[in-house]
């Protein structure tokens, strides 16, 4: 596997940004079998609210256990942003779902197409994977949360809580309810419009803080009829869960464990 740490200019952003990649190195069987730039199925693997493009590689062995699967695995950076064009601050829905993409395939050797790219997160990184599938499922086949910030309406309506926070993000509590930053109002819509649902993953930790966010998301998919694979189990808002949960993420993405043609 390569590790690289990317420096780019954002042209979106109007910024110099961050991301990290891991990206399998070709074996001679695949150069001989795919040529000499075999394109590999891609994970966006994305961060929490207080981290960064170097968290999953500082805090996880997320490199040997893609090397299992001959997964390349995109980390950007959106600082504290919920992956939102925000009302205040920078334009991170599109950096993430279209900037990061297109530059990530032109640096290395990435498939397009929409089977081979997926997305997971933690925490405010679960939202954004999830708003990733939900709001381009044209470009994602799959997408896990894990103990993800979810179901934010509670949250954003309580006045006493951050308020200048999540309204610098969003807007003011009656913007963000249905809106397409809405995951449970965004899931919803698109269940309706009867386009492709990309395949979803929940896990939270009993324990953790978000909890009861992730059942409440859980039940509107239920009801729904969305096809969701859900898993909890002992545990609260740390590394030490979301290490061993991604390998159940990683089990259970469509990998090929191959390039493709």
């Amino acid at each position: 596997m390569a590790f690289i740490q990317c420096n780019f200019f954002s042209r979106i952003l109007e910024l110099s940004v961050s991301m990290n990649a891991i990206v399998p190195q070709p074996t001679p069987e695949e150069v001989e079998r795919f040529g000499p730039k075999p394109r590999y199925q891609t994970l966006y693997l994305l961060h929490g609210l207080s981290d960064d493009h170097t968290i999953w590689m500082r805090r996880t062995s997320i490199e040997r256990y893609a090397e299992e699967k001959r997964l390349a695995v995109v980390m950007p950076a959106v600082d504290r942003s919920f992956y939102t064009d925000m009302v205040h601050g920078n334009r991170y829905w599109s950096f993430i779902s279209d900037e990061v993409p297109r530059v990530a395939r032109a640096f290395f050797s990435l498939s397009d197409r929409r089977e081979d790219n997926f997305a997971a997160g933690l925490s405010m990184g679960g939202y954004g994977a999830f708003k990733l599938a939900l709001g381009k499922p044209e470009s994602f086949a799959a997408a896990a949360s894990l103990s993800g910030a979810i179901d934010l309406g509670s949250e954003i309506a309580k006045p006493d809580e951050k308020p200048d926070f999540f309204e610098n993000i969003f807007g003011p509590p009656k913007a963000f309810k249905g809106s397409d930053n809405d995951l449970p109002a965004l899931l919803t819509r698109l269940k309706k419009s009867g386009k492709p649902i990309p395949r979803l993953y929940q896990c939270c930790g009993t324990e953790d803080f978000l909890y009861t966010q992730n059942t409440a998301f859980r039940e509107t998919a239920k009801k729904l009829g969305v096809d969701l694979t859900y898993r909890e189990g002992p545990g609260a808002h740390t590394w030490a869960f979301w290490d061993e949960y991604i390998q159940y993420v990683l089990d259970w993405l469509p990998l090929k464990k191959e390039p493709v043609a």
